[in-house]
């Protein structure tokens, strides 16, 4: 049985990065990922008279991918480490993976590029959520 983040279970792992935090970067990403190509960089019509299409595209200065990179740049070291790990987690959720060695290994990869690096994966939101469901937890309540 999965727990919801927030429900108590001292016989999980402890993430350093909290799991609400996580919970909202997946929704986030899962936001971010609905973007389509942009297809008229600058049709200069009003929004409300193409029905805010253009909130679907993904436009340089998108502000959902903005505020994406801001929260994960903002998360201490230790959190992006995490942050990282999980997503490796989830990406490859096939392979019977230790998570004291994962999370070594996104350690030692760590620089301050992890932002830029974990949104630029297409799938970050569903690696996350793979990620949570491998060690037991769910976004859930």
């Amino acid at each position: 049985m999965k727990r919801g983040i927030g429900s108590e279970d001292t016989e999980t792992r402890e993430l350093a990065v909290p799991g609400r935090k996580v919970c909202f970067i997946i929704a986030k990403a899962h936001e971010f990922d609905v973007k389509v190509a942009v297809t008229e960089p600058d049709t200069g019509s009003n929004p409300t008279d193409d029905n805010e299409i253009a909130v679907l595209q993904d436009h340089d200065d998108d502000p959902v991918h903005e505020e994406l990179v801001s929260l994960i740049s903002e998360l201490s070291i230790d959190e992006q480490i995490d942050l990282v790990a999980l997503m490796w987690l989830g990406r490859d959720s096939g392979a019977a993976v230790d998570w004291d060695e994962l999370r070594q290994q996104a350690a030692d990869a760590h620089n301050r590029h992890t932002a830029s690096y974990l949104c630029g994966n297409p799938l970050l939101g569903d690696h996350l959520a793979a990620g949570l469901d491998a060690l037991g937890l769910s976004c859930s309540d």
